[in-house]
């Protein structure tokens, strides 16, 4: 369990990253859009390679259904209440527009990172060691989110400690994720763990369609043509270097 907790604080540690350089590099959005958009590419090779073909391994297709349904419907859910109450630009390089921005983007970014952190520890559980696509892939993607927007809450006039405070929490949530998904199913059945992979391929396959690929390209809604198409081909390295990185398990 605590060899699952260091895996998952690992790849949570990216959104401090992140923060801190969302508050000391000037960024410009357009490079933010490019970052989001290798993420989201990352992001989808382990979908595909990791979570959705282990769960339909371990519990076959009537798990794969259920799990991606289930966790499509709670990112959903959780991302209409959280836009309500002022965070559906939590990804953008603007921030949010009001002035209540701690709350909103802890608890999305919370959304966003306890799945992936989850299956970190279910990938050590199955195999013994982590799986390094979703790893990279959870690193990876941390990034452009916590920079985004650590960036949106200073200019709110959020305090540095607030902000470094609020993605330190998020990181620990993150590592706590990862040992219940190694100690709550250690002895879990191959269809539970499975839909539990499905669930978290569902929330992480819908937060990509809903917020980090169209967040990519308004980010570059300003640049022109040729850098704005560059984000599709960034998608497509993302998705390649995870997926080379699946097959050195």
């Amino acid at each position: 369990m605590l060899e699952a907790a260091g895996w998952g604080l690992l790849g949570a540690s990216s959104l401090l990253i992140g923060a801190i350089a969302g508050l000391l590099l000037p960024i410009p959005p357009r490079v933010i859009g490019l970052i989001l958009g290798f993420g989201a590419g990352t992001l989808i090779s382990a979908v595909a390679f990791e979570l959705t073909e282990e769960a339909f391994r371990l519990g076959g297709a009537d798990t794969v259904a259920l799990g991606l349904a289930l966790g499509a419907l709670t990112y959903f859910s959780g991302s209409v209440a959280i836009a309500r109450r002022g965070g559906a630009g939590r990804m953008r390089p603007s921030g949010r527009e009001d002035a209540d921005a701690s709350r909103a983007l802890l608890l999305g970014a919370v959304l966003d990172g306890i799945p992936e952190s989850a299956v970190i520890g279910i990938s050590v559980l199955g195999g013994g060691s982590v799986g390094v696509a979703v790893l990279a892939a959870v690193f990876l993607s941390n990034l452009p989110e916590a920079l985004s927007s650590s960036r949106g809450m200073g200019e709110q006039g959020v305090g540095a400690r607030r902000v470094l405070g609020t993605w330190a929490l998020v990181v620990l949530v993150s590592g706590l994720a990862a040992a219940a998904g190694y100690g709550f199913l250690e002895d879990a059945g191959g269809d539970t763990v499975g839909l539990i992979e499905a669930f978290a391929g569902g929330a992480v396959l819908t937060m990509l369609a809903d917020t980090m690929i169209p967040e990519a390209y308004k980010a570059e809604h300003d640049a022109g043509v040729l850098t704005q198409r560059a984000v599709g081909l960034l998608t497509v390295v993302g998705f390649a270097l995870a997926y080379l990185l699946s097959t050195l398990e």
